[in-house]
């Protein structure tokens, strides 16, 4: 395989189609779209993707992030080490709530890695073919996490390039794969030896190094807006949470069943108007307005067909509330004591 090859792809980026259920209007007098939200609300329910440089760690470029915009809380969505590059989207604000469902999405990069010991370029490319698929793993010792075995999936590893001891390579895999202990693996393998040179990642979920900003964008940005009230270039570094999200499985639903959800409530089959073609059942999905907007992460409890069939019954039990209870009109009423 060499560098013209089609890339492999993740699974945050498998073609979503929705499917729909029932016709309904949204109302204009409560909600916006995402894009048109007030500039400091648009900030507050934001995520920027981030170019990360290499020499801070991904817990002071947050924190960097968050002092440039005079928020209380942002997080990002998996550490990169301090000598990592690359996309490192980080939630801002409310929108901190949807960091775990982007932290453990599908990530890519482009690893350059340092054999100790020359090998024939046929040999590399065919040991690399192995190391797709489910890999065992333990962390190393310098690690965020336990030290314990687990498993790992490696969703492609193309070699793009091997010249003497160098081999670059794009890797697509599992959150939370060790790229270092990737890197030693395959020199083991090889029988010479093997070390991780260099390391940028390129891709997050839905997000990629074509949408990247820098700091230094951000802070011009922020200032730009404070200085002239000019919100353009503000509202380019910091996209909507809902950019985010696109990798999950969504329900987009009625206006009456927004307020029940964010208060916590499990979605029931009327409220459903579209959705994805491929839920399953335990999935973790998010539901939408008809404006587009994020109303919570949820899990599945009937799958697509289920959903369209069924005229009554539970969808989905909400596990995380994303928009704030009173947003929309109550469409639902006590029973009298």
């Amino acid at each position: 395989m060499n560098s013209k090859s089609k890339p492999g792809i993740l699974p945050s980026e498998q073609k979503r189609e929705l499917v729909h259920k029932a016709e309904a209007i949204t109302s204009p007098l409560h909600g916006c779209s995402p894009y048109e939200r007030p500039i400091r609300q648009y900030i507050e329910m934001g995520v920027v993707n981030l170019d990360k440089p290499a020499g801070p760690t991904s817990h002071e470029v947050t924190a960097w992030v968050k002092d440039i915009l005079e928020l209380n809380r942002a997080g990002h969505s998996g550490s990169l080490d301090p000598v990592v590059t690359g996309v490192l989207p980080i939630m801002l604000g409310k929108a901190t709530k949807t960091v775990a469902a982007l932290r453990l999405s599908g990530k890519e990069y482009i690893c350059l890695m340092t054999l100790h010991e020359p090998v024939p370029e046929k040999k590399v490319r065919r040991v690399c073919r192995d190391f797709t698929g489910p890999l065992f793993q333990m962390p190393p010792i310098i690690s965020a996490v336990k030290r314990a075995v687990r498993v790992r999936k490696i969703y492609y590893l193309e070699v793009l390039d091997v010249k003497e001891k160098s081999v670059l390579m794009r890797v697509g895999c599992e959150a939370g794969t060790y790229m270092r202990k990737l890197c030693h693996d395959i020199g083991v393998a090889l029988g010479c030896g093997a070390h991780m040179q260099e390391l940028r990642r390129t891709k997050t979920g839905p997000f990629r190094e074509d949408t990247l900003v820098t700091l230094h964008d951000l802070k011009d940005a922020y200032e730009f807006w404070k200085e002239d009230g000019d919100e353009c270039f503000l509202r380019e570094v910091v996209r909507p949470m809902e950019e985010g999200l696109a990798h999950l499985p969504k329900i987009i639903i009625r206006d009456s069943a927004v307020d029940a959800v964010c208060r916590g409530a499990a979605l029931a089959v009327p409220g459903i108007l579209s959705l994805d073609k491929n839920i399953k059942k335990d999935d973790e999905i998010c539901l939408f307005t008809l404006k587009g907007e994020a109303v919570a992460l949820c899990k599945a409890i009937m799958d697509t067909g289920e959903m369209l069939e069924n005229t009554h019954g539970i969808v989905s039990t909400t596990e995380r509330v994303i928009m704030d209870a009173g947003t929309y009109a109550q469409g639902w009423h006590s029973k009298p004591e």
